[in-house]
């Protein structure tokens, strides 16, 4: 039994250092395009013209700029923009209140940074984004400044054949969404034939996985998000049908996003060109206007943060890109939790020990009955060794009065690998939290840790190879595990003794570039299990030995 919780516990460490690749994979490739269609009944209808179109065309060349498109400035507290009248897009998107590292004078993140006419986020064009001819907009204004509730801006273009645009787009001081009407008339003496697109590349995002999170090109259709790899447009452009909830490119804190008016309607193409250029395409499917008639297209976009409530907010099933896995039933009440009690203090350094204490009290009884099972059992380790003594040439009788003795005197035999074992869903759960939570993103806690998402290093006057300062925190948690090995019973012999006594070296290594986040939920759940052995040594200092 002895060896048995050896092995356990150095398994359970290779699990934490060699495991990650299983329980974090990379981003599955999304299915096959047939798999992501749905039937012909529940599918949006796209004519076959569209979607031959779409399926072929290439990713949008260079469009020369026109000299007489104009920029348009957009500010409101949470961000900065500029349009471009030529396609009606974004050349710029700068977060006001997200900076690019933890630094103070570090300067903000600018998800959009774009030159090409063809590539702007939200350019909306009538030849399903195939960018061959972009509109050139007239602005009523050159910019727009708002500091509480909503503000718009109108934007016109004339097209050959008598085909008018108006466009309002729409802006809001509380909210990173950007709404798009475009009212399209025909007035012309002949019907005109339109593909109504909104359009956009992938910016500064670069596709990929990084810790385990996914980077890129994103959909979701049918209810279900799909994270696309660069492999699945190696062929050509990719068409997505179905029920098209949106379209865009995020990594691991923040996102562009194209949302249809209407969940279902429409297609998305989606196409690479070079090593990261993608480029999106959300197309509303061919319409024929009359002479004199007009079609109204209704469209949003989302250029922000991947914070789970602001998302929720705005729906469209945005809030699934925010994906914890398998571990969502535990990393999303972390979560909440983390929140709460950071509304509360302002600081998530003190809500990630408030949640230790939290989940530390849940399971205070189990984790109670363990440790105490662990001290009887070396009570009873003189009748233990007499047993193996006794049958040492009979080990089915020898483990059958075992089995026996533990019954009589209330004792597992595994109880003390039980701590170590409800902690490991709890602290992956919190590494994906950390990982995926922007509210967590540059987080400070205390003294020298000021990103509770990177790892805690303590800044002197020289360098340590390979650690960039001193991990004090760290190695107080591997201090700890040593204490708390050290007062925890054992029944093992010397050799096994010497084995688990190499487990906080084996930790503290393991946990140098860790999330210090990471860090501070391990450490302070050891002192509260030395706390926890503390009480349980008083409390049975004073029993007697079984006989």
């Amino acid at each position: 039994m002895d060896t048995y919780r050896a092995l356990l516990a150095i398994i359970l460490s290779m699990l934490i250092l060699l495991g990650w690749q299983y329980l974090f994979p990379p981003p599955k490739p999304v299915a096959p395009l047939e798999g992501r269609q749905q039937s012909a009944a529940q599918s949006a209808a796209v004519p076959a013209q569209t979607q031959e179109q779409a399926a072929s065309m290439p990713a949008a060349a260079q469009v020369a700029v026109n000299a007489d498109a104009r920029e348009i400035k957009v500010e409101t507290p949470l961000y900065k923009a500029v349009f471009f009248e030529q396609g009606g897009g974004l050349k710029s998107f700068i977060l006001k209140n997200y900076r690019q590292t933890r630094d103070k004078n570090a300067p903000p993140v600018e998800l959009i940074t774009v030159s090409n006419p063809a590539d702007l986020p939200l350019a909306f064009t009538l030849d399903g984004g195939a960018a061959s001819e972009m509109p050139l907009f007239k602005a009523e204004k050159t910019a727009v400044s708002l500091t509480q509730g909503d503000s718009s801006l109108i934007l016109r273009a004339e097209l050959a054949g008598g085909l008018r645009i108006e466009r309002k787009l729409t802006f809001h001081a509380d909210s990173y969404l950007i709404g798009s009407v475009a009212t399209v008339s025909n007035s012309g003496s002949a019907p005109a034939r339109v593909l109504p697109a909104l359009s956009m590349s992938n910016g500064p995002f670069t596709a990929g996985a990084s810790n385990g999170l996914f980077s890129g090109p994103t959909v979701y259709v049918n209810k279900q998000l799909h994270e696309i790899p660069l492999k699945e447009l190696a062929q050509g452009p990719l068409l997505v049908q179905g029920e098209i909830g949106w379209a865009g490119h995020m990594d691991s804190y923040f996102m562009l996003t194209l949302l249809p008016e209407k969940s279902g309607s429409g297609s998305i193409s989606i196409s690479r060109s070079g090593e990261q250029h993608i480029r999106t395409v959300l197309s509303e499917g061919q319409k024929e206007l009359a002479p004199g008639v007009s079609a109204v297209f209704e469209h949003e976009g989302y250029f922000g943060p991947k914070k789970l409530s602001l998302l929720k907010e705005v729906g469209y099933g945005l809030e699934e890109t925010i994906n914890f896995g398998w571990l969502s039933p535990l990393a999303r009440p972390m979560l909440w939790l983390l929140n709460f009690f950071h509304g509360i203090f302002g600081n998530y350094g003190i809500a990630i020990i408030l949640l230790t204490c939290a989940v530390k009290g849940a399971f205070w009884p189990v984790t109670h009955k363990g440790m105490k099972s662990m001290k009887n059992m070396q009570k009873i380790q003189p009748k233990v060794a007499k047993l193996r003594e006794k049958f040492k040439d009979d080990p089915a009788k020898m483990n059958q009065e075992m089995m026996a003795m533990y019954k009589t005197y209330k004792v597992n035999p595994f109880g003390g690998c039980l701590p170590m074992l409800i902690q490991i869903p709890f602290f992956f759960a919190l590494y994906k939290v950390l990982m995926a939570a922007i509210e967590l993103r540059h987080a400070p806690f205390m003294l020298w840790i000021n990103d509770l998402s990177a790892p805690d290093r303590l800044m002197l006057g020289f360098e340590i190879p390979w650690l960039q300062g001193i991990p004090v925190l760290t190695l107080l948690m591997g201090g700890t595990m040593f204490l708390q090995q050290k007062m925890t019973p054992t029944t093992a012999d010397p050799q096994q003794a010497k084995m688990m006594q190499m487990m906080p070296v084996i930790f503290t290594v393991m946990f140098v570039n860790f999330a210090s986040g990471l860090v501070l939920y391990w450490f302070v759940s050891n002192l509260l299990s030395i706390l926890q052995q503390q009480l349980i040594n008083r409390q049975t200092a004073a029993e007697a030995v079984p006989h």
